[in-house]
């Protein structure tokens, strides 16, 4: 598959699975959006869940909805990248969709903490390329969160001390983008999803046409 504006990828290649961590307002969530709408071969994780759908959401694309029963079945089996137990409720990414895309040549982009990366490239750690995102300033960051919608000053407290527990895990990632400017980071942010796309071990074509270069077949 090949996103129109952008050179195709010789022969076949195996997709990747892109994770974003950031604390809350880094700017995550923007930088996202920006790559799925440019790239229709980056495609958002679907996580499953034990929570009920929301109205306009449909099963196996918003989410893979399970009961608590299919769920439990399912770490059994070892059917989860990874999974966590949020407000009485459970959420999972299924290993047999990620790889399925993984192997149709589609990269997976995950929205995680450092827990749920360290948990993907544990299970994958050939197809997880991690990417952490950085506020510019302490100052930025609590006036990007005061500004929410909502927000009250202990809101802004427990979210900022939040972040500096997240941020204390920016090592575990493979880049790290500062968020200064947003079209800056997001040109930042591009670059390297076009260059992992070029790792050797991507493309599944090489093996085949270096045997042709030296006449093995």
């Amino acid at each position: 598959m090949s996103n129109s504006g952008h050179p195709k990828d010789r022969g076949r290649r195996r997709g990747l699975m892109l994770v974003l961590s950031s604390p809350s307002g880094a700017g995550k969530t923007t930088l996202s959006k920006m790559l799925l709408e440019e790239f229709t071969d980056v495609k958002l994780s679907i996580s499953a869940t034990t929570r009920p759908p929301r109205p306009n959401e449909v099963d196996g694309k918003d989410y893979f909805f399970k009961t608590p029963e299919q769920f439990h079945d399912m770490i059994e089996a070892n059917e989860f990248l990874e999974w966590a137990h949020v407000f009485d409720k459970y959420y999972g990414t299924p290993k047999a969709d990620t790889v399925a895309r993984l192997e149709a040549g589609e990269d997976v982009l995950f929205d995680v903490d450092w827990q749920g990366a360290d948990a993907l490239h544990d299970q994958m750690p050939n197809d997880v390329v991690s990417v952490f995102i950085l506020p510019p300033s302490i100052n930025a960051l609590q006036e990007r969160l005061s500004n929410r919608p909502g927000s009250t000053p202990e809101i802004v407290s427990r979210r900022m001390e939040d972040a500096k527990r997240e941020i204390m895990h920016w090592r575990r990632y493979d880049y790290v983008i500062v968020n200064d400017e947003l079209k800056a980071a997001y040109q930042r942010l591009k670059r390297i999803l076009l260059v992992e796309r070029l790792k050797r071990l991507r493309q599944l074509d090489l093996e085949g046409h270096v045997r042709t270069l030296l006449g093995e077949d």
